[in-house]
């Protein structure tokens, strides 16, 4: 399957966890691969209730713990790793995540046992 193709599929995949899990799926996801990292950034991601709540400091601090601390608790679920590691063909070690809640834009950073061969030319 080509890099495209993987990288759509493994959006596609974000998305539906998001959405699942979320409540609400980002409105864009581009996924780059470099080495054993997929390098996901996804804008739109609040919810009408979380857009309500970045209107004070201490709601958009509470957002974006919650946001960061939720992504990675969800992905401990064996399962749903599974799926992400079947897209790959790798075992997902950790990711990382942050989300700025002034831009409405997540990236997480998947972490997989080994180089994944999809490397994207345009990657800096």
């Amino acid at each position: 399957m080509s890099t495209t193709k993987v990288a759509h599929a493994f959006s596609n995949l974000v998305r539906e966890i998001r959405k699942k899990h979320v409540g609400k799926g980002p409105e864009q996801i581009t996924t780059r691969f470099v080495g054993p990292w997929a390098v996901c950034e996804l804008k739109g991601n609040l919810t009408s209730v979380e857009k309500f709540a970045v209107g004070s400091e201490d709601g958009r601090r509470l957002v974006r713990e919650l946001r960061t601390t939720f992504i990675k608790q969800i992905y401990q679920d064996a399962a749903l790793r599974a799926d992400v590691e079947k897209i790959v063909g790798a075992k997902l070690i950790t990711l990382f995540c942050d989300f700025d809640v002034d831009l409405d834009t997540a990236m997480t950073v998947y972490v997989f046992d080994r180089p994944l061969g999809l490397d994207d030319q345009n990657a800096i």
